[in-house]
């Protein structure tokens, strides 16, 4: 999959299949979206392209009014999104930066100077809410009338539905917000992960002693930052990294801003595995691309009074992550011998 920032680039196809949209989270409704953009733009001999946005819409209104809090909980990063859209199989997508210039744009200049001259778009599919231009004030209707005669065929798709729940970037941030993971699974159709390379952190976990991790390592952690400042997930978790061993590894980690030992304001996934692969010794980890699934919400993030508190805590999340994780795996391995049988 090639990824442009921008379309004045000499590498973009001169025409393609086109579906716009944020795609946080590349849930399930928007992997059916893809799976028939795929089909239309094999049927039509043109490649696949998606249209996304970064910043998102949202957020840069509300930059521009001041008023933080209206922006939406990120699923994703831009590194996890591409991921996904690369999985399902895209051909090319083109980031556009969401600013001044670009929400000030008529729907007429945005079909003109993006869609026909800017990607040579042949055939376009969006959703059944889908706006653009300037005060979004267009929409399908007018995007449908502009089709003949500027070149490309224009195709809406209704809302897509699971287990009687309509999946929605909207519904996947109120399920992790919720810390509702099996809900935030069944709209994803995978489990909820990030990734990202492991970066040094404070070293703190090593002076948090033994008694937490039963070794003379101490609580040995790796960091990834989540590069956004509003994640729709925040908290502890009962994890599964992959990316360190050949195998899976079970952890405990806590996904926020660490409130008692940081006041830098980022957040950092924090994850301890529980059974470190030896392999790699003591600095093995740093510069790794790892990717940690967020099985189970254990509890909220909370301030601690002091290191021998967060210590206590820290161990009660690890025995509680063990539990979780051994009765999810005896549940696997039960369910798997139903199927064979």
């Amino acid at each position: 999959m090639q990824v442009f920032r921008g379309f004045h680039h000499p590498g973009i196809a001169p025409a393609c299949a086109l579906t716009i949209g944020n795609f946080d989270g590349v849930h399930r409704g928007h992997q059916a979206m893809l799976a028939l953009l795929r089909s239309e733009a094999q049927h039509r001999h043109l490649p696949s392209c998606v249209m996304t946005f970064e910043p998102h819409p949202r957020d840069y209104f509300a930059q521009l009014a001041g008023k933080p809090e209206l922006a939406p909980a990120r699923i994703a990063t831009l590194r996890d999104k591409l991921s996904e859209l690369e999985r399902c199989g895209v051909d090319q997508v083109v980031v556009l930066r969401f600013n001044r210039t670009f929400a000030a744009q008529t729907p007429q200049a945005f079909i003109d100077d993006v869609l026909v001259r800017g990607l040579g778009t042949r055939y376009v599919l969006v959703g059944d809410d889908f706006r653009f231009g300037a005060k979004r004030a267009g929409d399908y209707t007018m995007l449908d009338a502009a089709g003949p005669a500027a070149g490309f065929d224009v195709a809406r798709m209704n809302s897509y539905e699971v287990r009687g729940l309509r999946v929605s970037s909207s519904a996947v941030r109120e399920a992790l917000a919720a810390g509702d993971m099996e809900r935030a699974a069944t709209l994803l159709g995978r489990p909820y992960s990030i990734s990202g390379h492991v970066i040094h952190g404070k070293k703190l976990g090593r002076s948090l002693g033994e008694s937490v991790a039963g070794g003379s390592d101490g609580f040995r952690t790796l960091n990834l930052r989540f590069h956004h400042p509003k994640p729709a997930a925040l908290g502890i978790y009962a994890v599964r990294t992959h990316g360190l061993a050949e195998a899976p590894i079970d952890g405990v980690a806590s996904l926020g801003k660490r409130p008692t030992v940081d006041d830098s304001g980022r957040v950092l996934l924090e994850v301890y595995c529980l059974a470190w692969p030896a392999g790699l010794g003591t600095e093995g980890g740093y510069g790794k691309l790892v990717r940690v699934e967020l099985l189970h919400k254990l509890r909220d993030e909370a301030r601690y009074d002091g290191l021998p508190a967060l210590t206590a805590a820290i161990r009660k999340d690890t025995d509680d992550a063990r539990a979780f994780l051994a009765a999810h795996a005896a549940q696997h391995r039960q369910t798997s011998r139903d199927r064979i049988i």
